[in-house]
């Protein structure tokens, strides 16, 4: 029997979105293994890509190909992961800077231990094995080689 501050609870909306032209091409990329960016009237590139530049609000429907490869730029180590996380080994919540880009995206990272990330280090997507059009494509990153 739980205790009175123990308790957990799970609330699901089920809704459906139209993705529209940019996100509906940034998850076609993943399928592709591309990944794409927004970039803003004032030429900042936005990854994963927004249908709004969150500075003006003006729209963005110009499309560039970015990374594959990026750096991390802030990190968090997951030693017991959930059920619903991306992987059942301990792994990282990193903010991945994908080469051409300038803002970070959220992703899960492979790595041996907390010891073996850090912010700067290189790393590249590893593909799902069957890919869908989903965040979900890129498995995870992990370090690049070399």
């Amino acid at each position: 029997m739980p205790s009175d501050t123990d308790t957990t609870f799970t609330m699901e909306l089920m809704y459906r979105r139209s993705l529209g032209p940019v996100v509906g091409a940034f998850l076609t990329g993943l399928r592709d293994q591309r990944l794409l960016a927004s970039r803003t009237a004032e030429g900042r590139v936005i990854c994963p890509a927004l249908e709004y530049d969150p500075d003006s609000g003006d729209a963005v429907d110009d499309l560039v190909e970015v990374g594959p490869g990026g750096v991390v730029t802030g990190w968090t180590w997951v030693p017991e992961p959930l059920r619903k996380h991306p992987s059942d080994r301990p792994f990282a919540w990193a903010l991945v800077q994908l080469d051409g880009a300038d803002t970070a995206l959220v992703h899960a990272l492979a790595a041996d231990g907390p010891d073996a990330v850090r912010t700067g280090m290189r790393v590249v997507p590893r593909w799902a094995d069957e890919r869908t059009g989903h965040i979900t494509d890129i498995a995870c990153f992990v370090p690049e080689e070399g």
